[in-house]
């Protein structure tokens, strides 16, 4: 491959926001010695179809689909959230919002209405939402919502629906809601997260599968070690940051865990 690109599609909430991701890993490609090529990829088109390419450089991957084998990629390194639930590490968890006005003090004033989910290959949007459900199943109550609206697609569809009353409930990457809750406060002013799921692995930065191998390892290297560079300070501070973490197709059998408790429940959609 001669050459290879670099997308933060899932984490650029706003166009400034874009275009520091898109120094950030220009700063770190170069850091590594590695040519980049910055590609947009805005939505609605389909992640899954991005994280196909075979000249994928340094590109922003949720976790479920690494660990369900999507796409034939190679997990390069994640980034730590500057939250205090965090602690330090690559993870993330996700927000259950509603309305700012809604009458619900807890998640169970929520059941018999409206839920949403993104879709089947998102953790944050799909796999954490049916796992945190799942410990309020139980043979009287199978269904939970009496309405599931699912394919989504995108946090900003979730976001909107809860705010534009299409549904009642929505799941939201929380690392997601903070980089818009700063850049973008008029959109998160009206609503509020009502709980919030378990942490799980943090989507990482993955190159394609046919990547080299010493420029994954250059990479990778890059993006741990730039937390030691003068220019971090300035580009982390707005995106949230503490650092990255090295991770491997490994970091991610947590997610997997939950799926198998899931479907052994007969759990197959969060419902």
């Amino acid at each position: 491959m001669s050459e290879w690109i670099a997308n933060a599609r899932m984490y650029a909430v706003t166009p400034e926001v874009e275009s520091l991701w898109r120094e950030f890993l220009e700063r770190v490609a170069g850091e590594a010695g590695v040519t980049l090529k910055y590609v947009p990829y805005p939505a609605p088109q389909p992640l899954e179809q991005l994280w196909s390419r075979p000249d994928l450089g340094a590109v922003f991957m949720c976790g479920y689909p690494i660990a369900l084998k999507l796409a034939p990629v190679v997990p390069i390194a994640a980034p730590i959230p500057r939250a205090e639930w965090a602690a330090g590490r690559a993870v993330y968890r996700t927000d259950l919002i509603v309305r700012r006005d809604a009458p619900f003090h807890s998640l169970e004033d929520t059941f018999g209405l409206r839920a949403g989910f993104t879709a089947a290959h998102s953790h944050s949007g799909f796999n954490a939402l049916r796992h945190h459900l799942l410990a309020y199943r139980s043979a009287l109550r199978p269904r939970i919502y009496g309405e599931m609206v699912g394919n989504l697609v995108t946090a900003r569809n979730v976001l909107e629906s809860v705010r534009n009353g299409r549904i009642d409930i929505g799941p939201l990457d929380a690392y997601w809601h903070m980089l818009l809750a700063r850049h973008a406060p008029d959109l998160t002013a009206d609503i509020r997260v009502l709980t919030t799921t378990a942490a799980a692995p943090m989507p990482a930065i993955v190159a394609a599968a046919g990547a080299p191998g010493d420029m994954v390892l250059r990479l990778r290297a890059g993006f741990v070690n730039a937390k030691a560079r003068d220019w971090f300070g300035r580009l982390a501070e707005p995106l949230l940051l503490e650092g990255f973490a090295p991770v491997s197709e490994a970091s991610f059998s947590p997610m997997l865990e939950w799926e198998r408790e899931e479907q052994a429940a007969g759990y197959d959609q969060p419902a």
